[in-house]
């Protein structure tokens, strides 16, 4: 179906699994982490699957991808039960469910989200965290922490970035 050889499910779940939000919750518009660092695998694909009987596009929550450029939506999803939406992922490969949830009677919005990776991580791929970009004319928040962190990741060297600054960030530094 993916055209991609080799795909490895996550038998971790990192960051997936089931994922519940609120009402007033939402996910602004991301390009999701590129790099398994426990397995040293490249993320390719992103599996979503909707679990929300029901659920009227009034209610809030849909999926949106958006184009490389972010200049435009390219598609938006109801996140109605038993939906799937299945795409690759990249670093400029934009979704998310940016309006917020707001179910009458308080339901939250649910799916189950599967990662799959690929063994082509390599020396000359940089690894990034999920990137965070707002949409044009909106009042989405620039994420302007990943890019000071990947400004850092630049500019120190690589064995004091891994040994000093690496570990200072996962503290919450």
């Amino acid at each position: 179906m993916t055209g991609i050889k080799g795909l490895i499910p996550d038998p971790y779940f990192a960051g997936g699994g089931v994922h519940v939000v609120g009402n007033g919750g939402h996910l602004d518009i991301h390009a999701d982490f590129n790099h398994n660092a426990i397995l040293n695998l490249e993320r390719r694909l992103n599996v979503l699957i909707y679990l929300n009987k029901d659920w009227e596009e009034a209610f809030g929550g849909s999926f949106e991808i958006w184009n490389n450029d972010m200049t435009q939506m390219v598609e938006s999803f109801v996140p109605r039960f038993n939906r799937m939406v299945c795409f690759n992922t990249g670093s400029s490969t934009w979704h998310g469910n940016p309006t917020p949830v707001n179910h009458p009677e308080g339901r939250p919005r649910m799916s189950l989200a599967l990662y799959y990776y690929t063994a082509t991580w390599d020396g000359t791929k940089r690894s990034h965290t999920t990137l965070f970009k707002p949409r044009p004319g909106s009042i989405d928040q620039a994420d302007h922490e990943t890019r000071r962190n990947e400004i850092l990741q630049d500019i120190v060297p690589p064995i004091m970035y891994r040994r000093l600054i690496g570990p200072l960030r996962r503290l919450g530094f």
